[in-house]
C-alpha cells in the first residue's frame, strides 16, 4: 500500500506532531517515492503511527497549499502532478531572491563563511560522484547556508514552500543532472563573493538557477503522465518565456 511509502519514520512525541508528518510526506512526495495519482488516506495514516487525524489532516492541509496534494472532502486524497506554470514561477521568485543575498554577501565578505563555503564545495565534489540523490541534499546545504549567512533565513523558508514543484523535477532528471556544471557554477559564486564583487555574485547566481530550463523540456518529454499544464511548450520542446 502506498501508505506505507510515508509510514517509514518515527515520530517524536516530545515535539509537534503535524510537522513531522508533513515534512516526512514532503520528502516521500518531491523524491517521487508518491508518484503523482498516489492516494492518501488520513485515517489510515493516523491509524498507522498511532495519532489522532487531527495532526494528519493539518500535514495534509499544509501540502495542498504547496500544491502537492489535492484534498476531496470524504473521498480520496491525491498526490498532485508537477505544475509547470509553478515550477517557471518559482524559479523566477528563487533567482530574485538568491540573487540579492549573494550580492549582499559580497559587499562584506566574511573569511569563516567563505570557509564554509569552500569545504561543502568539495563536500559537493566527492558525493556528486556516487549519488545525485545525495548531490541534490548537498545543494540545498549551500542554498541555505548562503541565506542564512546573510541574515535572510526568513526569505529562504519562503523560497522552501514556493520550490517544491521544482524539487521534484530535479529528483525525476538524476541521468541529466549536470553536476559538475552545477558544481563549477557554485564555485564562481563563492569565488565572487570572497573577491567582493556584488554585480557579477549576482549574475553567477542568476546563470547557476538557470540552469534548469535548460533540461526542463526534455524531463518533461521523458516524464510526461508526472506534468500537468505544459500547453506553455513550443513545438520545438522548448519553454516560453512566461515568467
Amino acid at each position: 500500500m502506498l501508505n506505507e511509502v510515508v509510514i517509514d519514520t518515527w515520530l517524536d512525541d516530545t515535539v509537534a506532531i503535524a510537522p513531522q508528518v508533513r515534512r516526512i510526506m514532503r520528502e516521500r512526495i518531491v523524491k517521487n517515492d508518491l508518484p503523482p495519482g498516489s492516494k492518501l488516506s488520513e485515517a489510515e495514516i493516523a491509524k498507522s503511527y498511532g495519532i489522532s487525524r487531527q495532526p494528519v489532516r493539518e500535514a495534509f492541509i499544509k501540502l495542498a497549499e504547496e500544491g502537492l496534494l489535492l484534498i476531496r472532502p470524504q473521498r480520496s486524497t491525491l498526490v498532485t502532478k508537477i505544475d509547470y506554470p509553478t515550477v517557471l514561477q518559482s524559479r523566477f521568485v528563487r533567482e530574485a531572491v538568491e540573487a540579492d543575498i549573494v550580492r549582499l554577501l559580497a559587499q562584506d565578505p566574511q573569511p569563516a563563511l567563505v570557509q564554509e563555503l569552500r569545504s561543502q564545495l568539495r563536500n559537493q565534489a566527492k558525493i556528486g560522484k556516487t549519488s545525485s540523490a545525495d548531490f541534490i541534499n548537498e545543494d540545498e546545504i549551500f542554498h541555505r547556508t548562503l541565506a542564512e549567512a546573510a541574515g535572510k533565513d526568513v526569505a529562504w523558508q519562503f523560497v522552501e514552500g514556493l520550490k517544491s514543484q521544482m524539487d521534484r523535477v530535479r529528483f525525476l532528471s538524476f541521468e541529466l543532472f549536470p553536476i559538475a556544471t552545477l558544481i563549477k557554477q557554485h564555485t564562481a559564486i563563492v569565488d565572487q563573493i570572497e573577491a567582493g564583487n556584488p554585480d557579477t555574485a549576482s549574475r553567477a547566481m542568476r546563470e547557476h538557477l538557470n540552469e534548469i530550463l535548460k533540461t526542463l523540456p526534455q524531463i518533461i518529454q521523458r516524464n510526461q503522465i508526472y506534468f500537468d499544464r505544459c500547453e506553455d511548450l513550443a513545438t520545438d520542446g522548448s519553454p516560453f518565456n512566461r515568467e
